[in-house]
């Protein structure tokens, strides 16, 4: 049985597709004005906007991670929000709460309840440290970031369109954090790994942080383009070897599986579910249409398969104490079909 891989085409959908390469690429120009390298996360994050889906950025602090995601949200002229995630914050903190205020009407004081909104109705929300805080606030998060609605008080409150959630984790200081609860992190897209800059970039950081003087980024899409783009990205097509090998590569990290390489059997106690093949060939649309390509293929696959599947392992206590990281193991699946 032949299967649709991919919605209908549009009349305008080579017009838009072009519009979005050309757009990525005027939004690199405006973000590296003012964040110097990380090209590769730059990339990642711009298949996450237009996929519609979450990140998970990893990296120590000082890397210019909440830089780069408020810089993205002014060249895409969206509403930012920011939310400092620390050991005593309330998921109310994070969604708003119902307030009581009295309100005079033709001489009569009345009492009625109304929303406050919180921090997340925003287009883009940054979650800073997202491990800082306790499992039960990070809950707060889940709702919103697989329903874009939240139930406070026995009232849903749907949150503005787009709506996407980039978190930071900082890998380092394990003193005070919690781990993130494995539905959640199933909920984002990617996870993107910040690392230091080269010795040039780090010079031309410390000439441009210390001059005084600030960049301006101009916005180069409105909401209604945006949103236009980010629709065009399920209807790009993927070939349906691109799609069977998703498949087997998210399968090849359950270690019940036969195909699963000796690395998968030795150290992951749980692999990635549906999910992780989803976000593979959802990651590779819209990877296609920010370069401009007019179809997703297996190229696209396999250079998402770690950030798209690396979050979705849970590693035995044998990994940790031989060393062995989650990248080792997608490694290994992508090279038992033939990537490096």
């Amino acid at each position: 049985m032949t299967h649709a891989v991919s919605t209908a085409p549009k009349p305008r959908d080579a017009e838009l597709l072009e519009a979005c390469s050309a757009a990525c690429g005027r939004l690199k120009q405006q973000v590296a004005r003012v964040v110097v390298g990380q090209d590769a996360v730059v990339d990642a994050l711009l298949v996450t906007l237009f996929a519609r889906g979450h990140a998970l950025l990893v990296g120590v602090p000082g890397l210019a991670k909440t830089l780069l995601v408020a810089s993205i949200a002014k060249a895409l002229n969206l509403t930012f929000g920011r939310v400092q995630f620390t050991p005593d914050l309330l998921p109310a903190d994070i969604t708003g709460t119902d307030v009581l205020n009295e309100v005079e009407v033709g001489g009569v004081v009345r009492r009625e309840i109304r929303f406050m909104a919180g921090p997340i109705f925003k287009n883009l929300v940054l979650a800073d440290e997202i491990n800082r805080t306790p499992p039960k606030t990070q809950a707060a998060l889940l709702q919103a970031m697989q329903e874009r609605h939240v139930t406070v008080g026995g009232s849903t409150h749907a949150l503005p369109s787009p709506f996407q959630v980039f978190a930071t984790r900082n890998p380092i200081e394990q003193e005070g954090t919690y781990p993130l609860p494995e539905a959640q992190l199933d909920r984002f897209l990617l996870e993107v790994h910040v690392g230091y800059p080269s010795e040039a970039e780090e010079r031309e950081i410390a000439w441009r942080t210390t001059s005084g003087a600030a960049a301006a980024i101009e916005p180069v899409l409105d909401l209604a383009e945006l949103e236009e783009l980010g629709a065009l990205v399920p209807r790009i097509p993927v070939t349906d070897e691109a799609v069977a090998l998703a498949v087997k590569l998210a399968r090849a990290t359950r270690p019940d599986v036969a195909e699963a390489p000796e690395e998968v059997r030795s150290y992951v106690r749980f692999g990635a579910g549906p999910r992780g093949s989803q976000a593979l060939v959802l990651a590779a649309k819209a990877r296609a249409a920010v370069r401009g390509e007019a179809a997703a293929d297996v190229e696209d696959i396999l250079a998402l398969t770690l950030p798209a599947l690396r979050h979705r392992l849970v590693l035995s206590y044998r990994a940790e104490a031989d060393g062995v990281r989650d990248e080792d193991v997608i490694t290994a699946v992508r090279r038992r079909f033939g990537g490096s």
